[in-house]
């Protein structure tokens, strides 16, 4: 099995393989890089969603 990599949001560290409780990481993602991104990556979603339900009203 690939390794799969968590992003802390306590810590803000990534996580090879899970170790912290569920309430404190996002992911799983398939690389380090994709994990230290995870704020991010986050974000832009949100405002994405937000502006397709802003359209839809």
């Amino acid at each position: 099995m690939a390794e799969e990599y968590w992003f802390n949001t306590r810590t803000h560290e990534v996580e090879a393989g899970r170790r912290s409780d569920w309430s404190q990481v996002m992911g799983p993602y398939a690389t380090r890089e994709e994990a230290e991104r995870a704020l991010e990556t986050a974000r832009r979603r949100t405002e994405r969603w937000d502006a397709q339900d802003a359209a839809d009203d």
